[in-house]
């Protein structure tokens, strides 16, 4: 009898899991498609909406403390925001840590210019369906979802200054 139950057990696990997996591809982010809209609090004390960068090209940059290779990004991210900032781009970090204390202790030895948004709640990594840290997503001035990065390698940042001259020029 134990063997009947087991059996029927791990057959109702698999079809979970097939459910789970269609069920996650059907609501993927896709690319060419709206960004969806959020609104965090940002390391000024403000909120700061997506839909209010319309008309800018915006890269979204999903990043944690802990992440090493966030760390390391960070600086590069911040100098390709002083230089095409006047064109029309703009930058939002947006820290995933359900605690904060660790981003702002970050962020006094790796200052950067660009605005920092705080999801505490993982509401806005859910909605985007985060997986990797960092996740980095391109948005068009039209707020179209255009690329999108996941992880850091030294290197990824000439492709990421390819893809918004291209946005820029757009």
């Amino acid at each position: 009898m134990h063997k009947v139950y087991t059996y029927y057990f791990r057959k109702c696990l698999g079809l979970i899991a097939l459910v789970l997996c269609l069920t996650s591809t059907a609501y993927a982010i896709e690319l060419n498609s709206p960004s969806p809209d959020f609104s965090l609090r940002s390391n000024d004390g403000i909120n700061l909406r997506l839909g209010e960068q319309r008309g800018q090209v915006v890269m979204i940059n999903f990043w944690a403390s802990w992440c090493g290779p966030c760390r390391q990004e960070m600086p590069l991210l911040d100098a390709m925001y002083q230089q095409f900032k006047p064109l029309g781009f703009t930058v939002l970090g947006v820290n995933v840590e359900q605690d904060t204390k660790p981003a702002k202790n970050m962020l006094k030895s790796t200052p950067v210019t660009f605005p920092i948004l705080f999801d505490d709640q993982n509401l806005v990594s859910q909605l985007y369906q985060v997986q990797a840290m960092p996740t980095t997503i391109l948005v068009d001035r039209d707020g179209n979802m255009r690329y999108l990065h996941k992880g850091y390698k030294p290197g990824y940042e000439v492709k990421y200054e390819e893809q918004v001259r291209k946005l820029l020029r757009e």
